[in-house]
């Protein structure tokens, strides 16, 4: 079933795209915020965007689901191997 899905157009489409979008989280992990499209602003306001602090890039959600997935694995390897 997996392999079909593969050897379609469709299917070397989406595996493409997320080895692309895998390897970009990997090289660049910070994106623009997308509610102040990186300006750092809210909106007209001359305040600082909330999400982003003012700063105007956020962590990518493929950077945040690798994280997450390491760190369920490294804490729930056991460190010390039994003798």
């Amino acid at each position: 079933m997996v392999l079909d899905l593969l050897a379609s157009p469709f299917g070397l489409i989406i595996a493409g795209y997320a080895a692309w979008y895998a390897l970009k989280c990997a090289v660049a992990p910070w994106g623009r915020c997308r509610r102040c499209t990186g300006t750092g602003r809210d909106g007209n306001r001359r305040r600082p965007c909330r999400r982003c602090n003012g700063s105007g890039i956020r962590v990518r959600v493929g950077r945040r689901i690798y994280r997450w997935v390491r760190a369920e694995y490294t804490a729930g390897t056991d460190r010390k191997a039994p003798k």
